[in-house]
């Protein structure tokens, strides 16, 4: 137990001398030199005292009484640490229980360079006819047995600009990167992101240029170009593998799988197909009829109905295991992809999957995942609210460094004079701001694409309008959607989701835009559009006409004296339904419109160069001879956002 002081104020003060230099403690404001004026007359030897001395109890009872506070007693709740929970990666397997398995091999490149195309022909089936667009925009997986009897997993990730992090994850779950690059296109900015992804991933590369049958195909440019990004083929004295192939009309197919198989045999690919199983997750999302799935590489030990499985902060028994052919699989051993069914939780694309023992075990787990990204939050807002209240601090004693010479009185005094401009012109809480804002809810049909839009958003860098997204998630358009972007003011844009006829129903009777897209770009584009029909439009002036003034009379208007300036028109033609600006010199005397404008005794609605008119303005104008009246018109043209995302 330790002694606290409870002084006035409330604030509690432990038992040594000084725990900061020239203080008795860091909440106390009594002195040290306070502490041994308490302790004089007493049989303490003041001159052995230090300032991190600890005093017996019956002197800290004695300071404290004779420093005019009260005390009391309380125990020091020491803080206790929750043991680690998580789960871990199995070590290293037993080499002598390895079994060779089948390469991963993942097919990236530049949008339209034939991806998928060349994996149409390698499982003769036709993926690029269901994808929107003809471009993919998910990571698929697919097991291929080649005719030769190996199996290669293969993924075909996206080659749009947008989808960055889908082929990052790409190539961190492969063995080999077949690079696909057409010889009539060349190198492009996502094959130059692909190689990137590859490199990082330390993960070796074969080349396919694709489109050889095309009658302007270069495929030695393409192998050239590859040298700038230190990719040199075996030609050029290189380690890495070219062929030529045509997806489309499945030429030079089997060279290039032979190519991969030799170079699968040469890494020696194995793992352990018994033991927990450890995996990866490559795409999640949430289907109407199975909930929580998740597409899966399975890298050691073989997945069975049943397990249980940790991912993230969400865990699995798994119920169903599907190929990808939606057929019901019993298990799934190493570099085998499949769909599992049986989350409790969507896990977020890219964690890594564990097997635990039990159900128990996994909440366990999770609970501990939770509590500590809350401790590390909670670590990161304190050091951020540390360091407010230090600038504070610092600001606070460098506004009272010059009031440190007068009394309290003065000091108070001249903080008034100081801040009263700043109390008085305190804006109103419930102001609310004239910035520009376009809330949004983003839905997807898997993480990936939530993830790849909200990529993009991150982008968004323009002055104009505030983009604020409120809410994203997984699946189709919903009821609370709708009412949460009546709430915000915003709009709904789906990616390959769907929304439901009462859905649009209720949206369209609250006046909520939903904007259902199956094509990325087209989302953006759509997105731009929204972003510049919000910001107000640009109003330039077109000269019509300018004319100088002669001279002055005045008109006589019932009982009223109108002034009339008569002038000439020296260029184009001045029309009464345009705007005029009176110049004197170089100064702007006057801008409106013009109560009346006649020529000779008749009011025209316009007068041309070179004939003279009188005209009188809307308002009390004085006009002068000499002056030069312009007319313009005034034309509005709508306002484009200044964002660009980059494709």
């Amino acid at each position: 137990a330790l002694c606290r002081w409870d002084c006035l104020r409330g604030e509690r003060v432990y038992p040594t001398l000084c725990r900061q230099t020239g203080q008795t403690s860091p909440k106390s404001s009594k002195h040290f030199y306070h502490v041994l004026e308490a302790l004089l007359n007493t049989s303490v030897h003041l001159d052995s005292l230090e300032k991190d001395t600890v005093l017996e109890e019956r002197w800290i009872k004695e300071v404290v009484t004779r420093s005019g506070m009260k005390f009391r007693w309380a125990k020091l709740s020491a803080s206790r640490e929750r043991p680690n929970r998580d789960a871990c990666r199995r070590p290293p397997a037993d080499p002598t229980l390895l079994v060779p398995r089948p390469p991963v091999v993942t097919i990236m490149g530049h949008v339209d360079h034939g991806k998928t195309t060349l994996l149409d022909s390698l499982r003769k089936s036709q993926i690029v006819s269901t994808e929107a667009g003809g471009i993919t925009q998910h990571i698929g997986a697919f097991l291929v047995q080649l005719p030769t009897g190996e199996k290669i997993t293969f993924l075909d990730t996206p080659g749009h600009a947008a989808f960055s992090s889908m082929r990052a994850r790409g190539a961190n779950a492969t063995d080999i990167v077949v690079l696909v690059v057409a010889a009539d296109d060349g190198v492009m900015n996502q094959t130059v992101e692909s190689i990137e992804h590859a490199r990082r991933a330390k993960v070796p590369v074969i080349v396919a240029v694709n489109k050889c049958d095309k009658p302007h195909a270069d495929p030695q440019r393409v192998k050239q170009e590859l040298l700038a990004h230190d990719v040199v083929c075996e030609e050029f004295g290189g380690d890495v593998q070219a062929i030529h192939i045509s997806a489309l009309k499945g030429d030079n197919l089997l060279a290039l799988t032979e190519a991969t198989v030799a170079l699968a045999e040469v890494l020696e690919l194995k793992a352990e197909p018994t033991g927990p199983v450890e995996g990866l997750v490559i795409e999640s999302r949430t289907d109407k009829g199975k909930g929580p799935v998740t597409t899966a590489i399975v890298q050691q030990g073989t997945l069975k109905r049943g397990c249980v499985l940790v991912a993230g902060k969400s865990w699995a028994k798994v119920r169903f295991l599907f190929d990808e052919n939606g057929c019901a699989v019993r298990e799934a051993g190493p570099s085998t992809a499949v769909e599992v069914v049986g989350w409790k939780e969507l896990p977020s694309a890219g964690e890594t999957i564990l097997e635990v023992e039990s159900e128990q075990r996994a909440r366990e787990v999770v609970e501990w995942r939770s509590h500590d990204e809350e401790q590390r939050k909670l670590q990161e807002e304190q050091s951020a609210i540390e360091q407010k209240q230090k600038l504070h601090l610092e600001e606070y004693r460098r506004e009272r460094e010059g009031l440190s010479h007068l009394s309290w009185r003065q000091r108070k005094v001249a903080l008034y004079r100081a801040n009263k401009t700043r109390f008085a012109t305190r804006p109103s809480e419930r102001m609310q701001s004239d910035q520009l804002s376009l809330p949004l809810i983003i839905k997807g049909d898997v993480d990936g694409s939530v993830e790849a839009i909200l990529n993009i958003l991150d982008s968004y860098d323009a002055q104009q309008c505030e983009l604020e997204v409120v809410h994203f998630g997984i699946g189709d358009i919903s009821e609370n959607d709708v009412n949460m972007a009546e709430m915000f003011g915003g709009s709904i844009y789906g990616f390959n989701v769907a929304a439901s006829r009462g859905i649009e129903q209720l949206a369209a009777r609250k006046g909520i835009p939903l904007r259902l897209h199956s094509v990325i770009y087209k989302l953006v584009d759509q997105l731009k559009e929204e972003l510049s029909a919000k910001l107000p439009p640009l109003v330039s002036e077109n000269i019509t006409g300018e004319a100088s003034v002669v001279a002055m009379f005045d008109v006589t208007v019932g009982k009223k004296k109108v002034p009339v300036a008569g002038c000439r028109v020296q260029k184009g033609q001045l029309d009464r339904r345009f705007r005029f600006r009176l110049i004197r010199g170089r100064d702007t005397v006057w801008e409106g419109s013009l109560a009346a404008l006649r020529h000779h005794k008749d009011d025209v609605q316009t007068v041309r160069a070179g004939m003279e008119c009188g005209l009188s303005a809307d308002g009390d104008v004085d006009f002068r001879a000499g002056d030069i009246v312009v007319c313009f018109e005034e034309v509005a043209a709508p306002q484009v956002t200044s964002w660009d995302p980059g494709f």
